[in-house]
């Protein structure tokens, strides 16, 4: 009892922690989340959902209730569901906001909510529409930061690359996550514990944030968007649904760039610059491969010195040229023995009859 008594201040002293050190944005957010749990308590949980959720046949005209857009993240109706937000909040104010601002973090924040709702309440409609369910429309509620939990994870792809998550022994990698959140949040709608717009405002928050961080988001060099090919939208689940994934994501592209939402990427290559690509052959080691290309440099660069050494000696090209022509050239030329230096001969080159020794 006394070990439990004493481990559940530390923890909610780590949580204050990490609440003080936050940014005003990240203070502000879990505050208002805070906030307006306490007063659904205070009102009807219906008129409640009404004024300040996001019904899908409330926000398109006659009714036109633009204000739920930005109030709808903030309601929560479960205590569950608000520590998960709160939680949420905190963990990107730790993660992402040091590598963006807190400026950024805000602006992230605002598109990916306003963009899940606008997008689920559009899929809604279009149920409306299959079904000819009113329920669809008007008993259907959207609130909460399921969408921005989806973003958040394309926003680890991009700032954390594809690093493990613990445990290790999972084996658990960043890009990993995605499908995991949309996948659990199925289960636990058909479980009961999350509403019915959970699971399809996460996939709307993983497109809207992909969009933004794609396409938008300012770099720090002035461009705009992330086009690396790591960052696909098909890159975030598994390689067997890739190739449909693409396909959708291509769609929605191409929807996109003809509403002139998206501009039109085109990729620019600096055929100067050295080529980082790399041609390894399968059946080959690595480390094998270097020590090869290390042993065929090194016989190539005694090759060379040894051609090197040779041509350094002079040629007989070059002695006759080193010669000065107008000096003449010598008239005689005299043979003495190594054995007696008394027998010597003199030839006379102008001497037509020296032409043999006698």
């Amino acid at each position: 009892m006394a070990t439990s008594a004493t481990t559940a201040p530390a923890g909610v002293q780590q949580i204050q922690a990490v609440f003080m050190k936050s940014s005003v944005v990240v203070k502000s957010i879990c505050g208002v989340i805070i906030f307006l749990y306490f007063i659904s308590f205070l009102v009807n949980n219906d008129k409640y959902l009404e004024a300040l959720a996001v019904t899908p046949g409330l926000i398109f005209p006659p009714s036109f209730r633009v204000w739920t857009l930005f109030t709808h993240p903030f309601i929560e109706v479960h205590l569950w569901l608000v520590l998960h937000d709160v939680a949420l909040v905190l963990l990107c104010g730790r993660l992402i906001e040091p590598l963006w601002s807190a400026l950024e973090m805000l602006i992230f924040f605002a598109i990916v909510t306003v963009g899940s709702a606008i997008i689920t309440s559009f899929l809604y409609l279009f149920m409306y529409l299959s079904t000819v369910n009113i329920t669809y429309l008007f008993d259907t509620h959207i609130f909460g930061l399921a969408g921005y939990a989806g973003a958040v994870t394309i926003a680890l792809k991009q700032s954390m690359g594809d690093g493990e998550l613990p445990p290790k022994v999972a084996r658990l990698r960043v890009h990993h996550l995605p499908v995991l959140l949309l996948v659990s949040s199925f289960l636990l709608r058909f479980i009961g514990i999350v509403p019915p717009t959970h699971p399809f405002m996460i996939l709307t928050g993983m497109l809207t944030g992909w969009v933004y961080l794609r396409f938008y988001q300012r770099q720090t060099d002035g461009s705009r968007g992330d086009m690396a090919d790591t960052f696909s939208f098909a890159s975030f689940f598994p390689e067997v649904i890739r190739p449909f994934v693409a396909i959708l994501a291509n769609t929605v592209h191409s929807v996109l760039v003809k509403i002139k939402v998206c501009k039109k990427q085109i990729r620019k290559y600096d055929v100067g610059a050295p080529s980082p690509i790399t041609i390894s052959l399968p059946g080959t080691d690595p480390a094998d491969a270097e020590r090869r290309r290390q042993i065929a440099l090194k016989a190539l660069n005694e090759r060379l010195s040894k051609v090197e050494e040779q041509t350094a000696w002079p040629s007989m090209d070059d002695q006759l040229s080193s010669t000065d022509p107008a000096s003449p050239a010598p008239s005689s030329v005299s043979l003495m023995s190594d054995a007696n230096p008394k027998d010597s001969v003199e030839i006379n080159l102008d001497d037509p009859r020296s032409s043999g020794i006698a």
